[in-house]
């Protein structure tokens, strides 16, 4: 959403990640100027799809785009409300299928509902609105909450790097020679 909104051109969020400039810009924006359907609402899973909330983004900003009669990669006058509306959208929809993941670990025995803990991390826990409501379901069902302080929330590379520092560490899965790993970088 943050590269469909040209945030890199904002005066505000040029230096900024994209998940960041849409946090910053959402403070000042009125989320209920734009509604955006929550995604995968006719599956009762724990499943996360951000695709179809996309979808409707990337149509809402062509449609703004002809409205205000701007190219793609210009700056909407709208953009803080866009990112309000998205910010508030992603949240719901992760808080609702965290909740439907909690009810079903403690309805399946696989947690025990005293001394339940969600743990958050990634980029996405940077965010202080999603943490603020994932906190929020958590002090609702007497889960403890754990997260990382947002300056060790970082890209899921990072982590995927220290997972493999540990595995390496323990001996787990470690390949020793890697003659005949072919890989092609994106």
């Amino acid at each position: 959403v943050a590269r469909r909104l040209s945030l890199r051109k904002h005066p505000e969020c040029h230096s900024m990640a994209g998940g960041k400039a849409i946090e910053h810009l959402a403070q000042t924006g009125n989320r209920q100027r734009h509604r955006f359907r929550l995604p995968m609402q006719q599956y009762r899973n724990c499943d996360f799809s951000f695709s179809g909330l996309q979808n409707l983004v990337n149509k809402a900003i062509t449609q703004k785009e002809k409205e205000e009669g701007i190219q793609e990669g210009e700056i909407l006058s709208c953009v803080n409300d866009i990112a309000a509306a998205v910010q508030y959208t992603v949240s719901v929809h992760i808080i609702q299928r965290t909740y439907r993941a909690m009810l079903f670990c403690i309805k399946n025995s696989i947690l025990s509902s005293k001394n339940a803990t969600l743990v958050v991390s990634g980029g996405v826990a940077s965010n202080q609105y999603i943490r603020k409501g994932l906190q929020t379901l958590a002090d609702a069902n007497d889960f403890a909450f754990l997260c990382p302080p947002p300056r060790l929330c970082t890209d899921n590379g990072v982590m995927i790097a220290w997972n493999g520092i540990e595995r390496l560490r323990a001996g787990l899965g470690v390949l020793h020679s890697t003659d005949g790993i072919r890989y092609e970088p994106k």
